[in-house]
């Protein structure tokens, strides 16, 4: 079957590798029908990517179809179109006990700490497929990355009405303003990037639109008449960004991290106690987001339409995928048809 392998930084490779032969108790044969492209994927395709090592099938953003079943198998049929929870969790460990699966102590992700979906066929646990009967296979692609905001809005507990602000408008800043927004919080967003402010605007409903200066703060000040939002959150994953979010928050309010880099945060411990901030850490998704995702973008309630900027067929990746990582692109969210 081929299979596009990322062998070292820069350096896709398309291939021939064996069908799956087994398919072990509680799995499925699935076809991968459609591969999101996200900033993992970037970062990895330009050596950047933490805890990452080569060569390695990259693709974790999956729409799919079932092609065959372990005769154990009920939660899907041959023939149901599904969107892959790449998550690959233990079950055991104390935070997959506690319904944490998402971290999980041995957590791997499908391609990222082992292979993932840029291939034609793969074998995957059965209660990792979320089916919809209702959903296109672009938009079973999509709740991966949603599930990244939507988990991080869960986080933080965000209510109808309170002023949310969110650093960063790439791909997961712009989940976590949708899924605010579907909470009803009033959004402002602050990037470095006049297009995606505009599309956050746009498309997803962001209430003001803020291009970071030294006057951020200030501007943020006004937006909420003085009190600060309640709720920020980071999806920069730049460590700057990061530290300086803490002076954005309102006492009493809880600061988000999405994003991550390889580093130490640090902050002003009595700053920080004055305000009894909450720190928090979002993490991937669980299982329940993605059942709840699923049934909110069936319902109308979230819109997919606008997310997907590029595409290409997979027989073209290896020569397509460098000039999505142009700035020039515009490229928001790229997808790999099969």
């Amino acid at each position: 079957m081929k299979t596009v392998t990322l062998v070292e930084p820069g350096q896709f490779v398309m291939s021939h590798t064996d069908e799956p032969e087994d398919i072990p108790t509680g799995h499925a044969l699935i076809a991968i029908r459609r591969i999101g492209v996200c900033g993992t994927d970037q970062h990895a395709f330009r050596g950047r990517q933490p805890f990452f090592t080569y060569p390695r099938i990259l693709g974790h953003e999956l729409g799919v179809e079932v092609i065959e079943i372990a005769p154990d198998v009920t939660n899907v049929a041959v023939g149901d179109k599904c969107s892959v929870e790449p998550y690959l969790n233990c079950g055991t460990c104390i935070a997959c006990r506690q319904g944490k699966t998402n971290c999980c102590t041995t957590l791997k992700v499908l391609g990222v700490h082992t292979d993932g979906g840029m291939r034609e066929r793969i074998v995957v646990p059965a209660h990792k497929l979320h089916t919809s009967s209702k959903l296109s296979l672009d938009q079973l692609a999509l709740i991966e990355t949603l599930g990244i905001g939507a988990h991080a809005v869960d986080r933080a507990s965000v209510i109808p009405g309170e002023h949310v602000l969110v650093f960063g408008a790439g791909p997961i800043g712009l989940t976590v303003i949708q899924f605010a927004k579907a909470a009803g919080a009033k959004v402002t967003v602050v990037d470095i990037n006049q297009q995606r402010l505009d599309f956050a605007a746009k498309y997803l409903g962001a209430d003001h639109q803020l291009v970071f200066s030294d006057t951020t703060l200030d501007s943020v000040m006004e937006i909420t008449s003085g009190d600060l939002p309640t709720a920020v959150f980071d999806a920069t994953g730049n460590p700057t960004s990061m530290m300086n979010a803490f002076n954005f928050l309102a006492p009493g309010g809880r600061l988000t991290f999405v994003g991550l880099f390889q580093g130490d945060v640090t902050f002003n411990d009595p700053f920080f106690h004055r305000r009894e901030m909450t720190l928090l850490a979002s993490r991937n998704a669980r299982s329940s987001d993605f059942t709840r995702i699923i049934e909110l973008v069936e319902s109308g309630k979230i819109d997919t339409t606008p997310w997907i900027s590029h595409r290409c067929h997979f027989d073209d990746v290896v020569e397509t995928f460098p000039s999505w990582l142009k700035p020039e692109s515009g490229t928001l969210k790229a997808i790999i048809e099969l």
